[in-house]
């Protein structure tokens, strides 16, 4: 019989004796630090994660400093990550950044590093959520290519890094969205020019540019016309950019016409006019506005 099946008789063996009542402690405990982590790695192949993990934080607590307690710690965070689940993802994070604090140097940084920033986007909450936990994902995605700029995890934290930025785009769309439904298109219009200007690798920019020709059309609608130029440049550059550089985008239907446009601004002076504080302008005018 090889080693490996020697340690797992062993380990099954301690646990017959606990259940017969002749050990009352815990028969991990008994292992020595390269016992428990050969049993780690075999259950770590089996899948079974619970109990790798139980082996491989032993083999690291009894030698902290040892190659065996290194890779013991190591794998302990990759059981709980592989275990999946939020509070594992949670654990693992810990674990990984433990590794790191304790051993910068090791040739398994990088790994550790880039398991880590998984470990915070498996976590992201959905685009109507804060994204506190998306934004350190990405911060520590943005860290693998800072810190190890040459390992082969670098070119997978980069592709991390687009999906975590896009992810970060929609919930911008998301609150715009949000204001627009809730006719307050000022701050709507903002959000989305701000997510144009942030994310632009976002892959569905023309169905920013489309909410923002709807947005600045709302705007407006709201405010007197003689205040509405700047509204107007950016309505027109977002309507202009939508039929230019997507001309076959289902978005368009939702854009103002070129003809619609032009009556837009012949309500409007030729320069822009300081808002008088002490006129009274009428509600503004009522229109469907459904996305």
């Amino acid at each position: 019989m090889n080693r490996r099946g020697t340690l797992v008789l062993l380990a099954a063996a301690l646990g017959l004796v606990v259940g017969c009542g002749g050990v009352r402690d815990d028969p991990i405990l008994r292992l020595s630090s390269a016992e428990a982590l050969e049993i780690g790695k075999q259950l770590l192949e089996e899948e079974k994660f619970t109990q790798a993990r139980e082996h491989l934080v032993h083999a690291f607590e009894v030698e902290p400093n040892s190659e065996t307690g290194r890779e013991g710690l190591l794998l302990a965070a990759d059981a709980l990550f592989l275990r999946g689940g939020y509070q594992s993802y949670v654990e693992a994070e810990q674990r990984y950044r433990d590794f790191l604090n304790r051993f910068p140097t090791s040739d398994q940084a990088a790994y550790a590093q880039f398991r880590l920033a998984a470990s915070l986007a498996e976590r992201m909450e959905k685009p109507d959520r804060d994204q506190q936990t998306a934004r350190l994902a990405l911060t520590e995605f943005e860290n693998v290519r800072r810190l190890y700029p040459t390992s082969q995890f670098a070119g997978q934290a980069a592709q991390r890094i687009v999906e975590v930025r896009n992810y970060l785009a929609e919930h911008e769309f998301v609150v715009g969205s949000f204001y627009y439904r809730f006719r307050t298109p000022t701050a709507a219009g903002n959000r989305f020019r701000e997510m144009l200007e942030q994310y632009p690798d976002y892959p569905e920019p023309d169905k920013i540019l489309a909410h923002m020709c709807l947005t600045y059309r709302l705007v407006l609608q709201q405010i007197p016309s003689r205040l509405g130029l700047d509204r107007y440049e950016y309505l027109n550059e977002a309507c202009d950019r939508l039929r230019n550089e997507f001309p076959g985008s289902p978005w368009l239907k939702k854009a103002p016409s070129e003809e619609q446009l032009r009556k837009l601004r012949i309500k409007l002076p030729d320069t822009p006019i300081r808002p008088d504080r002490n006129r009274q302008d009428g509600p503004p005018v009522e229109e469907n506005t459904d996305i």
